[in-house]
């Protein structure tokens, strides 16, 4: 960077504001976690959302608080003024959204911004700004409540507009930001609208899971249980997913500290401390975490936009953290709860619904009915196993090997085993390809398969070993996968997060043999799916695709991954001789075939010295 050589100056007030805005007004999403949160500071629990073109060209937001008086809505859009605290103790223990009182002022900077607002027993009053300068103000007509209204959001500031994303990409986002405030006030309603068409509604007083099934898919929500714990005034609460339930990212790992939404390294650490052993490396379950700690242990003053936090004593948060979570993860329980009954959603509700009046806002403390059934114990499974030392040598089967006695083997194209593709003279050969020396021991337990050569004994993971066939075949085939028509076309019901997911996906499914059609947004019809999955196989397949769960591959698309395991033989899967023979010809004729696409071993080697050490004849 070049020096700059110039006299100091203070700003001019239309700079400094901009600068401010874009502190804290990033694009629409950030405007509307200002005036949710404004809403919900004010007492609201009846919140009404419109947004157009993503929120660029409005956001709106009508709820039925407190209101604010006429007299000091000019004070209401000026900077650094506010109603939430008074004094330094204040802010050292606040208890509320916002305090900063710079969130109006800023949005008013970069938009056309109107506010008409109420106050019981009063007039209502509108104020009405574009791009920080008052243009009116007067009496207006409005029940209750406020309602503000931001219209063309960086028309002053044509270059910021060049950082936003799609239309479809802004309204997810600001979908998220609601969402995420929305689990934390389950007394308050919330509607959500745009183009039109109502997005989303969640009813006032829900419990943490009815609401949350509105919100996640409910393969997802199906996997969470709860869990509660405190150590040392740290209280922890939650949902959290069973180490068998994971996705290849950390977006529905949502952190909540005093009721404020938070993004914090130190509680993903925790996390992943956690799960640490149950699940892969590339993995990340699935966690609503609430943190409830003395408001001076925490310092929510670190971030402009109020979005990170800072613990006094991280050491006694991450202890809190983790003893709750592994104690929630290593209990075992007989019978397993309904945390997520079906839900029922009644389009009668209209958006005039009458709500109870909300007590003034405590963040402290859970509503009532906020668990459901907090009274049973939360449910987890370990699924805790040891760590391979050993794997095969690159070098441990040659070509030379391979070739020995061909007769021993029909090498079949790389699809689910059938009887058609095995040799018929397989069951004959007591060994193969014994010339190499070789053998063929069997099936163990169902899932793996036993071979010795000399003195070591290999073992192969059947699951593993048949997805790093498959996989590579379709990395080999992508765009060239055959379709195979179904009977009965595949009727799949559809929750709004997996609606919006498959219009991501569609492009991606049909190049890979699945034929889809959507005569509605709520349902997909499946009329042929990849020759390789069975029909219970591609409905189970969409299932995970749609709720998010794609598994990570080295090189691989994260779906290709996916569709090689669930197209793969199962653990459990009984084979028979000719049909494991075929299986093992197959995996040694693939290439990186040590591993399946997820990382895991497909081949474990026990040696003569591994054997003595396991028997404890040396150490």
């Amino acid at each position: 960077m070049r020096a700059i050589a110039r006299p100091i100056r203070i700003l001019p007030p239309e700079l400094r504001d901009q600068i401010a805005a874009g502190e804290v007004v990033e694009r629409p999403a950030s405007v509307l976690k200002e005036l949710l949160e404004n809403s919900l500071d004010a007492g609201a629990d009846d919140l009404l959302i419109h947004l157009e073109d993503g929120g660029q060209t409005l956001i709106s937001v009508q709820d039925n608080g407190r209101g604010i008086g006429g007299e000091e809505l000019e004070l209401a859009v000026t900077r650094h003024a506010t109603s939430k605290i008074h004094s330094l103790p204040e802010l050292l223990r606040v208890s509320s959204y916002g305090f900063r009182g710079e969130a109006l002022s800023s949005v008013a900077s970069v938009s056309s911004l109107r506010v008409t607002s109420a106050v019981a027993g009063q007039e209502a009053a509108f104020i009405e700004l574009l791009h920080g300068r008052i243009l009116a103000r007067g009496p207006a007509a409005l029940r209750g409540g406020t309602l503000v209204e931001v219209r063309d959001l960086f028309a002053n500031v044509p270059a910021r507009l060049k950082f936003l994303k799609s239309n479809a990409t802004e309204l997810k986002r600001s979908q998220d930001i609601l969402w995420r405030l929305a689990l934390a006030s389950l007394p308050a309603g919330f509607v959500l609208s745009s183009g039109g068409r109502e997005l989303g509604r969640l009813l006032p007083n829900e419990s943490l899971p009815e609401r949350l099934a509105r919100i996640w898919p409910s393969q997802v929500c199906a996997a969470l249980r709860p869990l509660q714990g405190e150590k040392d005034g740290i209280r922890v609460s939650g949902l959290l997913s069973l180490p068998s339930s994971t996705q290849p990212r950390a977006d529905r790992l949502w952190f909540y500290v005093n009721g404020r939404p938070a993004a914090d390294r130190l509680l993903l650490k925790v996390c992943r401390e956690a799960y640490k052993g149950r699940i892969l490396s590339r993995e990340y379950p699935q966690a609503l975490l609430f943190l409830e700690l003395d408001p001076e242990e925490v310092d929510v003053n670190v971030h402009p936009a109020k979005s990170e936090v800072r613990f006094r004593d991280e050491r006694a948060v991450f202890g809190a953290v983790l003893r709750a979570m592994e104690s929630a993860l290593g209990r075992e329980s007989v019978a397993v709860p309904e945390y997520f009954p079906p839900l029922h959603v009644s389009s009668s509700a209209g958006p005039g619904y009458s709500a109870p009046e909300a007590a003034p806002r405590e963040l402290t403390a859970r509503p009532p009915g906020f668990w459901g059934q907090a009274d049973k114990d939360p449910l987890s499974v370990s699924l805790r196993a040891p760590r391979p030392e050993r794997s095969v040598p690159d070098d441990f089967w040659t070509a030379e090997n391979l070739r020995e006695e061909p007769a021993a083997f029909s090498i079949a194209p790389v699809e689910p085993l059938g009887a058609r593709d095995m040799p018929q003279d397989a069951e004959s050969r007591p060994d193969f390809p014994s010339a190499s020396g070789l053998a063929y021991l069997g099936q163990i337990a169902g899932t793996y398969l036993a071979l010795m050569r000399d003195e070591q004994l290999i073992l192969l993971d059947q699951h593993a070993v048949h997805e790093r066939i498959l996989a590579r075949r379709l990395e080999r085939d992508a765009g060239r996968n055959e379709a195979r028509l179904l009977a009965l076309p595949l009727e799949l019901p559809l929750h709004r997060a997996e609606a919006e997911r498959l219009q991501e996906l569609w492009a991606e499914l049909s190049g890979l043999g699945f034929s889809l059609s959507s005569p509605r947004p709520d349902l997909l019809l499946v009329k042929a799916a990849p020759s390789l999955l069975p029909a219970g196989e591609a409905r189970e397949f969409l299932r995970e695709a749609l709720a998010g769960k794609k598994e990570e591959g080295e090189g691989l698309s994260p779906l290709l991954t996916l569709m090689a395991c669930r197209g793969a033989i199962k653990a459990g899967q009984r084979l028979d001789r000719a049909e494991a023979l075929n299986l093992i010809r197959q995996w040694l004729e693939t290439e990186d075939r040590d591993y399946c696409p997820h990382g895991r071993p497909a081949a474990l080697l026990l040696g003569r010295r591994e054997l003595e050490k396991m028997f404890k004849r040396k150490t």
